[in-house]
């Protein structure tokens, strides 16, 4: 894979990419400004999104459309789900999909899927370049919604509906995207909270150091792809 594309949904989440990459050329498009790198012999490009589903579908077809990468990899920060994930765990998804949205409206209609499956060979990657870090990774569903969860009652509902390792804002629609453009495509993130009633103080204070490591592990990732 020569071009690698990392989306972002804060600029939080790409500040350390941004600073690790060093001085890039950056073309605004569509109201999205693309950093775009070479890289260990790759063209990195990385976009800051904004929050939520239609910001991140948006942005990832723009992205698909104007610089036609290899793969897709959503990086970042999110709140954990499954019990065995600690603070400043990697999870890796293996397929992304929305939590507040009845499946039936994806699956009956087009594009009549409504779980989009992470590629495996990026799976596999970042598993290595987590175990050559010496960082805890596990690789499990990642679901999205429009709301940041901060609710143990809200939390519950989520993981007796669906049992995913981690939820977001924005996953599911860059996969929903990557599925429909035939793209390779995974989700990366480091927990910055627990997504329950303490999720906002938790996420205020690892915010940084979950986004610095998430940053590190991608940045190996296209390294090595």
């Amino acid at each position: 894979m020569n071009r690698i594309a990392i989306i972002g949904a804060m600029p939080s989440e790409l500040a350390d990419i941004r600073n690790m990459l060093g001085e890039a050329e950056v073309k605004r498009i569509s109201g999205f400004d693309f950093y775009i790198n070479e890289y260990m012999g790759k063209t990195i490009i990385n976009v800051c999104s904004g929050i939520a589903k239609v910001n991140a579908a948006v942005c990832a077809q723009v992205l698909i459309d104007n610089f036609k990468p290899d793969a897709v990899i959503n990086s970042g920060i999110s709140g954990g789900m499954n019990p065995e994930v600690k603070v400043c765990d990697i999870v890796i998804s293996t397929e992304v999909m929305p939590h507040d949205l009845d499946l039936h409206f994806l699956r009956d209609y087009p594009p009549y899927c409504g779980i989009y499956k992470s590629d495996e060979g990026l799976i596999e990657m970042a598993e290595k370049v987590c175990r050559e870090s010496g960082v805890k990774s596990f690789r499990g569903r990642v679901v999205s919604g429009e709301a940041f969860i901060s609710s143990n009652e809200v939390k519950e509902d989520i993981l007796e509906r669906l049992a995913p390792h981690a939820v977001d804002m924005e996953s599911s629609a860059i996969g929903h995207c990557c599925y429909l453009n035939e793209m390779p495509f995974v989700n990366v993130r480091c927990i910055s909270d627990n997504a329950d009633d303490e999720g906002a103080m938790s996420f205020d204070e690892f915010e940084k150091i979950a986004a610095k490591r998430v940053a590190e592990i991608v940045l190996k990732m296209c390294a090595q792809l």
